[in-house]
């Protein structure tokens, strides 16, 4: 096993920075009209 030297070295940390960006990247996509209605919610969730 490896030796954990930051919090960014935790797998559950890099999976939950590859999932915020597959969100970022399918919210881009939203209407411009939800960038601060159902685009920002979904961000913040």
């Amino acid at each position: 096993m490896s030796t954990i030297k930051s919090f960014e070295d935790l797998p559950v940390w890099q999976d939950a920075r590859k999932f915020t960006n597959k969100i970022y990247s399918l919210t881009n996509k939203f209407p411009k009209e939800e960038l601060y209605g159902l685009t920002s919610q979904i961000r913040r969730a």
